[in-house]
């Protein structure tokens, strides 16, 4: 379906309520990583071009509906201040101490072309999560348009995300429209594709059984392998696993292409989950009671790379071990610098594998790495994400409107 696109749409002079991805990780007042509010930056400075006074919205953490200051936005804030900075004088850049209500409203009207305001934390309203209507109608009376830059949370139906498309013309903002060009290229792959499924999360399942349709192999990784492992028989020893995945694996074998699942030959194991603990290689087949599966081992991360040598297109979604700790990082560093080289398309999502792939220095060497996790899962997945059919809603509501002023968008 259309959405309004930022580069023909009639923004010139225009306030722009911004919702951008702010759900940085903070440590003592300070941004530890700032590659989402990066992200921000290219529609920031479209915006700029074309004399728009913005207003960044935004949440950070699960507050509840309640004022939590170690998850108020300020230090997002003074971190894109700095990234703008030199190029925006510093009086242009403003952070307010709510994000509804008459003062804030006044104070944005006094405003003046190219000013930036950063609200406060949106969840400290539980209207937000509750897609209220009324605080999505307060939100969109600061401003003349919307743009969504949140792909992070465009799976959620909350005010800022879909209620707020109901009352103003509303776009997607360039690292959206940038998200969903780059992952449908894994909706649509050149072939033989490859899936790497990793992680510490046991949620992927749903994905990988519309997988065995469409992938020719998939790679798993991460705490993902343990079901499957137990499913067959084996034992995991303290490592993460439920009944209810283990059922669901079990399940999935029973399909006539699980032949495509890759599952790991042996693993690096450790008997106390800390990062000075003593590595030991172990069969997939003999994982003792008291051991824990924090990486791949080495005959796994030569499987993984024959197999990955056929692909025209990679999808990876999930880090193969605990790679925030130098004894368990082999396995994605590896993978990532062999995938790096390849010709094939590569395309990785999920910020546990952005993290990663930062870490090793691989970031640049993707053809992709997606700022969301679960709005990726649930787009590869083939589900429509909510606040991406708001915009498209809203196109067909606006495009009269806007075209008897602008000519045909």
């Amino acid at each position: 379906m259309n959405r309004f696109k930022i580069t023909t749409f009639p923004l010139a002079d225009k306030t722009i309520l911004l919702r951008a991805d702010l759900d940085v990780p903070v440590a003592n007042g300070k941004v530890t990583d700032n590659r989402r509010l990066k992200a921000a930056l290219p529609t920031i400075q479209f915006l700029l071009q074309n004399n728009c006074r913005i207003i960044i919205i935004g949440h950070l953490g699960r507050p509840e509906g309640k004022i939590v200051e170690q998850l108020s936005l300020k230090p997002a804030f003074k971190e894109l201040k700095q990234l703008l900075l030199p190029e925006h004088l510093p009086e242009q850049l403003i952070f307010l101490t709510d994000s509804i209500g008459r003062e804030i409203k006044n104070r944005i009207k006094i405003g003046k072309p190219k000013d930036i305001f950063m609200l406060e934390n949106l969840r400290f309203y539980k209207e937000e999560e509750e897609n209220d209507a009324a605080f999505a109608h307060s939100l969109a009376s600061l401003a003349d348009i919307y743009i969504n830059d949140a792909f992070a949370n465009s799976h959620r139906k909350h005010a800022s995300m879909e209620a707020v498309t109901n009352y103003l013309p509303s776009l997607a903002g360039i690292q959206v429209e940038t998200e969903l060009q780059e992952l449908s290229k894994a909706l649509r792959p050149l072939t033989p594709v490859i899936w790497i499924l990793g992680g510490a999360k046991l949620d992927k399942l749903g994905l990988l059984k519309k997988l065995l349709d469409d992938a020719d192999q998939i790679l798993i990784g991460g705490a993902l392998a343990f079901p499957f492992l137990r499913a067959k028989g084996f034992r995991t020893g303290m490592s993460k696993v439920t009944a209810d995945s283990i059922s669901i694996a079990k399940k999935i074998l029973q399909d006539k292409q699980a032949s495509k699942i890759i599952l790991p030959l042996d693993f690096i194991a450790a008997e106390e989950m800390k990062p000075e603990a003593k590595p030991v290689v172990v069969p997939f087949d003999n994982i003792n009671s008291r051991q824990i599966a924090l990486d791949l081992g080495p005959e796994t991360i030569k499987l993984f790379k024959q197999q990955l040598r056929k692909a025209k297109t990679i999808v990876w979604n999930g880090p193969l071990g605990y790679f925030e700790w130098a004894a368990f990082s082999k396995s994605t560093k590896e993978i990532g610098r062999f995938i790096s080289k390849l010709t094939a398309i590569s395309i990785c999502g999920g910020g546990d594998t952005a993290k990663a792939l930062q870490q090793f220095h691989l970031e640049d060497a993707m053809t992709h790495v997606s700022t969301g996790g679960g709005a990726a899962i649930a787009f590869l997945e083939g589900n429509k994400l909510i606040a991406i059919t708001a915009l498209e809603e809203n196109y067909l509501k606006f495009k009269e409107k806007i075209n008897s002023l602008t000519g045909d968008l």
